[in-house]
């Protein structure tokens, strides 16, 4: 009886988090990445928030993949994939074109070390009308780290896009990695989410319009100290502590949010 219902289990990804740390080998590469140089002292500060080695084994990530991280920002995931990938896979970041902000940013980042982020290739991301990842079926998998509150600020489309555009570009069997602040079901989510914080079931809905299905979810990132009522929303705690010293040792004391980890297959 309790083989069965440890099968059910794994069946509906109930308990995929802690079946797949216990039987996955560890990633010794993956580990030394995290672990590497390149790595600015104030990114590596935020691991045991951010969870990276935990979070990427969570979607299955391997060295020969091609990976596509939307919306890279300031490269946080960046410094930990491109070394992971350079050997035997490929990173792809979807960013806006050179000539916009962030779209710059990315591409001085890039052109900080050739070593490193040589084989690094942009991709053009600017949804919901520009999304062009590659050719249909080209990557093993896609990620993302709380991008979603700010494609909603353009509406569901604009969300519904970036899924079907994710859905499109990978392989059958492919995976789309998503962590986003969340917000209590029992909270009132708004129409452009402008705390930062998004319901679960939202992003789940959204995700599975785009055809993709829901593999398993994790609280490899969940902060139960959280409670997602902030004065300036998600800002109001660290890194950003949008208060600055108001409050500042409550906010520390809280950490950094409250976040859903998905895995979703295509």
């Amino acid at each position: 009886m309790k083989r069965l219902i440890l099968a059910a289990l794994l069946a509906t990804g109930a308990i995929a988090g802690a079946a797949h740390a216990a039987d996955v080998p560890a990633d010794s590469a993956l580990k030394a990445a995290i672990a590497g140089e390149q790595r600015s002292a104030a990114n590596k500060a935020r691991d045991t928030f951010r969870h990276p080695y935990e979070t990427l084994r969570f979607f299955g990530i391997k060295p020969n993949m091609t990976v596509i991280e939307l919306a890279p920002s300031g490269g946080w995931y960046t410094e930990i994939l491109a070394p992971y990938l350079r050997d035997n896979g490929k990173l792809l970041g979807g960013a806006p074109a050179a000539e916009s902000r962030y779209g710059k940013a990315f591409r001085d980042k890039l052109a900080t070390d050739a070593k490193l982020y040589g084989k690094v290739a942009p991709v053009l991301f600017e949804p919901p009308g520009r999304i062009e990842l590659g050719a249909p079926g080209s990557a093993d998998m896609v990620v993302t780290f709380r991008n979603i509150h700010n494609w909603l600020g353009n509406g569901d489309d604009a969300v519904l896009a970036v899924f079907k555009a994710a859905h499109t570009v990978l392989k059958t069997g492919g995976v789309m990695g998503v962590v986003e602040h969340r917000l209590p079901a029992s909270k009132e989510q708004d129409a452009k989410a402008s705390t930062g914080y998004m319901h679960e079931a939202y992003v789940i809905r959204m995700a599975e319009r785009a055809g993709f299905k829901l593999a398993a979810k994790s609280d490899i990132n969940a902060n139960p100290k959280d409670t997602a009522d902030h004065e300036k929303g998600v800002w109001t705690l660290p890194p950003v502590l949008a208060n600055k010293d108001k409050d500042r040792e409550k906010y520390m004391a809280i950490g950094e949010s409250d976040r859903m980890t998905l895995k979703f297959v295509k």
